[in-house]
């Protein structure tokens, strides 16, 4: 060994073993930032929003400004929340540059506009439901949303209460068989409420109420698919929105929806599915239900309590849909599986086609044969049926009467077969 290497080696003797590094300690690596939310509109809904969110980590939700038409209702609401910006317009919200994604809480004819703005700008959006007046709109809205690659999810609260969750757990673990028929009623009295009398408003019973009861029906019996068939009939309010409807869904394999809305009479609201094994309700509140009747037992999942009353009941069941946008912007996701746009642009075609059949006025609906899926082609009524008049009930033209019924005279009431 030579006099040089000798040296290298003594060198190395003398160096000190290096420690090896100390593990992290439980939570000292940061998780991710806290999603940055703008908030579209002061109003009601809003207002339930922010409180919401208020029930979950500051490491994980914040908001971090608001935008109003109005200015001064903006900075109210801004001081009443502790947010720390307010804009007078919606544009100035869609150029802030530190917001992740936007509620829009504004009333329903903005929807469109509105969601338009800040997906154009590349901002992801929680739309309130309706997503929009009709399904054309919606499909823009999604179209937009896909062709540039932003989040854009429909905000049916419903899909995240943890009670929902169990009931489509049920239903999809075989629970109870094959489910075969869905009950549901949702109804307040809501006649003074001015935005649901006003056709222009977006009114109405089944863009208000309608879409709850529809979403279920397309999850827990259409795996996310529309009917062959959808009757609708009911009573217009005097300024022509739909009042109280009653619909029925059809779907393969013989599956039946039977649903009732109503802006004028309040209802039990809960709903019920069954198969041939058993069953489970919701006995109330079927849009933000807190209980399920299964199996004989009674399941409860409480919401934590929120700063000040909400505007609407179980406002603070607001905060699992907001986990669930925060959830699918992490992964990187552009819609959420839970809440599919597909699903949303069903939803439209089918609250398009229930407010044609009783009579409300709107373009661009049509079915073109009953048993046939429904499409938006024109402005024809759907087939079999007539509306001559707005007013006046439906008339069903060729409809021949069940197998074993006879109608000996169309005016008088039908009669059975003897049994004997």
């Amino acid at each position: 060994m030579d006099r040089d290497t000798e040296r290298d080696t003594e060198r190395d003797q003398e160096r000190e073993a290096e420690p090896c590094p100390e593990p992290e300690p439980p939570g000292a690596r940061p998780g991710p930032p806290p999603t940055r939310w703008g908030i579209c509109a002061a109003g009601a809904i809003s207002h339930d929003f922010v409180l919401a969110l208020g029930t979950l980590p500051r490491s994980e939700h914040t908001v971090a400004a608001v935008a109003a038409r109005d200015l001064g209702r903006a900075q109210a609401f801004a001081r009443r929340f502790g947010v720390p910006r307010a804009y007078g317009s919606y544009e100035e919200l869609a150029e802030d540059p530190d917001i992740d994604v936007v509620y829009v809480g504004t009333v329903n004819p903005a929807h469109l506009p509105a969601g338009l703005l800040f997906l154009r700008r590349g901002r992801a959006v929680l739309m309130e439901k309706p997503m929009a007046l009709g399904a054309r709109e919606v499909a823009q809205l999604v179209g937009t949303a896909r062709e540039r690659g932003v989040f854009l999810m429909e905000g049916f609260w419903t899909r995240f209460f943890p009670a929902w969750r169990r009931l489509r757990s049920l239903a999809a673990g075989g629970a109870l068989g094959t489910p075969l028929v869905l009950r549901g009623s949702l109804g307040f009295a809501l006649g003074g409420v001015p935005r649901l009398r006003e056709p222009a408003l977006g009114g109405g019973a089944l863009l208000d109420l309608g879409g709850y009861g529809l979403q279920a029906a397309l999850a827990l019996l259409g795996g996310g698919q529309g009917p062959p068939r959808l009757r609708a009939h009911g009573r217009l309010h005097p300024t022509g929105v739909d009042e109280s409807v009653a619909v029925t869904l059809e779907f393969p394999g013989g599956a039946l929806a039977v649903l009732v809305f109503s802006m004028a009479a309040e209802l039990p609201g809960g709903a019920a599915l069954g198969g041939p094994r058993g069953w489970a309700e919701l006995p109330s509140h079927m849009n933000c239900p807190t209980e399920l009747l299964w199996g004989g037992h009674r399941e409860r999942f409480p919401l934590p309590a929120l700063a000040e009353p909400p505007n609407f009941p179980h406002g603070a069941g607001l905060r699992y849909e907001a986990q669930h946008v925060r959830d699918c912007l992490l992964r990187g996701l552009t819609e959420s599986p839970e809440m599919p746009l597909a699903e949303s642009e069903v939803i439209a075609q089918l609250l398009d086609e229930a407010r044609a059949q009783v009579g409300v006025r709107l373009s661009g609906v049509t079915t073109d044969h009953p048993e046939r899926p429904l499409t938006l082609l024109s402005d024809q009524p759907p087939s079999g049926v007539t509306t001559d008049h707005p007013e006046q009930p439906l008339t069903l033209l060729s409809d021949q009467p069940p197998s074993g019924v006879t109608t000996d005279h169309p005016e008088r009431p039908l009669t059975l077969p003897s049994d004997h």
